[in-house]
């Protein structure tokens, strides 16, 4: 039987079939070995001695560290208007990093009811002008596109303390936030509990109960592989005078004309070239 984990509490694993119907089962010990399994893997179990026993990891798309997660299909990146303040250079870094994991970035502005100033305002109609989606919410009120948004996909969730996370997944599913607090009595209940990894069924899809890419680290990309992973700048990559080219100083590059020409926002093109230097910094330090 191939099934999905979703859930991790120690040595102790919870599958979800295509049936919907959830299974335990353990592991055999040449698969933790290999590569210990996490939230969101396919495997492929048995049923043998009167249990389930997984028995092979099926091939991953991705695998993120933190949450750790396999096999995500978005990452929602929840930004409040204020309280805290809307930030585009978390967004552009967060959605670099995002590209980077192989997943798609989605925009989530919550907190819409407080009132947006006329700047922040501009700042939102940039990115719905560009290529992530982009959903508003409002206290009381959510865009019915979001909740079909998490079908039939495994989702994490990332941006600001304090934009509105679990309380987004609450007005969701009321379910969620007793799921969780559960969770955490358990935990705190558990001496052996060492360790917790798990999927939440939320609009007929899966959700992680961590938040994603907490950490802003851009180690592990290159300067020149950079461009690839801003959304915006995707659809002009290939146009450039030179196959090298850094979209920085470089004559006859096709993302700066998009820039000059208001194809793609003045502020994105900025926050890159800050993570271009931060980068080039980090290899200067190493050298």
């Amino acid at each position: 039987m191939i099934a999905r984990i979703v859930k991790i509490v120690s040595k102790e694993y919870t599958l979800l079939n295509e049936e919907g119907e959830r299974i335990d089962a353990i592991v055999m010990g040449k698969v933790r070995r290999q590569d210990a399994p996490v939230a969101g893997d396919l495997v492929e179990t048995e049923y043998t001695d009167g249990r389930w026993v997984i028995q092979k990891i099926m091939p991953r798309r991705n695998r993120l560290i933190r949450p750790a997660v396999a096999n995500v299909d978005q990452a929602l990146i929840v930004m409040s208007v204020k309280d805290p303040d809307f930030s585009p250079a978390l967004i552009d870094r967060l959605s670099i990093l995002i590209m980077k994991a192989g997943v798609k970035p989605i925009l989530c502005v919550t907190k819409c009811d407080l009132g947006i100033s006329d700047d922040f305002e501009q700042r939102i109609r940039e990115y719905e002008n560009g290529e992530i989606p982009v959903i508003r919410t409002a206290k009381g009120s959510l865009d019915p596109s979001l909740a079909s948004l998490f079908r039939d996909k495994i989702t994490v969730l990332t941006g600001q303390s304090g934009a509105g996370k679990s309380t987004l997944l609450n007005q969701l599913e009321p379910s969620f936030h007793l799921a969780t607090q559960e969770i955490s009595k358990a935990l705190g209940r558990g001496r052996h509990t060492t360790r917790h990894n798990e999927l939440h069924e939320v609009c007929g899809g899966l959700v992680a109960d961590t938040p994603g890419f907490s950490s802003i680290d851009f180690s592990h990309i290159g300067i020149r592989e950079l461009a690839q992973y801003v959304p915006d700048f995707v659809p002009y990559l290939g146009g450039c005078r030179f196959n090298d080219c850094i979209h920085e100083n470089e004559p006859g590059c096709s993302v700066k004309e998009a820039v000059e020409e208001g194809r793609i926002c003045r502020v994105r093109y900025e926050n890159y070239l800050q993570v271009l230097e931060l980068i080039r910094q980090r290899k200067e330090k190493y050298l």
